[in-house]
């Protein structure tokens, strides 16, 4: 029977998690697994079937009866290619809300493991080294200063034509760290195995190099 590897890479906000694990997926043969395109598929499917936040009932049933993949980097909701329908702002606050539900949080932990078992993937987030893939054989911890972090989530905000200072954008950082470190479930903490890269003066490509170099010489 295949051995498949995963490489969990956790880490705050803004650290560029996920395009240092798309840039590494996409070398290693990979499939990059974007855990948060998945509470936006929920949150999609929930809007589509009119089940709101409180419907525990219509929830459970609805969670029971889905299946959430990637294919070549494509989000399957049931089969279905809905990768073009979740970025929307309203699917965005249905992600955000419908996250803190324990119950969608054990479904998709349920269905992450479930695709680490079928094949190799990358995966990034908050929790995936210490709570999905708790014995990954592969864990990294990305992170970089919070005025770094806000400095590039800025620009890339104004680039996006978005009317923000960067003052806000370092503030919203350190809530976000606040809360992602303190919240009860699954809080964001770095695993004793977890191999550390601060990313303050590396580029994406450089902790990509990293990444790669380190799985390379299998740990």
């Amino acid at each position: 029977m295949k051995e498949y590897y995963q490489i969990a890479i956790d880490g705050p906000s803004g650290a560029g998690k996920s395009t240092v694990a798309k840039a590494v997926a996409g070398r290693l043969g990979a499939e990059y697994i974007d855990t948060g395109a998945m509470y936006r598929a929920v949150g999609y499917k929930m809007a589509a079937n009119g089940i709101g936040m409180g419907d525990a009932e219509g929830l459970e049933a609805m969670l029971a009866d889905t299946e959430i993949d990637f294919a070549h980097g494509k989000v399957m909701l049931d089969g279905i290619d809905i990768s073009g329908g979740i970025r929307t702002e309203a699917i965005s606050k249905m992600a955000s809300d419908c996250s803190a539900i324990p119950a969608v949080r054990e479904k998709l932990v349920a269905l992450q493991r479930a695709m680490g078992d079928k094949k190799n993937v990358v995966m990034d987030g908050r929790d995936i080294g210490s709570n999905v893939f708790p014995d990954a054989r592969f864990k990294f911890y990305l992170t970089a200063s919070p005025e770094e972090r806000a400095r590039r989530r800025y620009l890339e905000m104004k680039e996006g034509g978005a009317d923000v200072g960067y003052g806000q954008v370092l503030a919203d950082i350190e809530a976000r760290d606040f809360n992602d470190s303190s919240r009860e479930l699954n809080p964001l903490a770095v695993s004793e195995d977890a191999v550390v890269i601060d990313s303050t003066d590396m580029s994406a490509a450089e902790v990509a190099d990293r990444i790669i170099m380190i799985v390379g010489k299998g740990g």
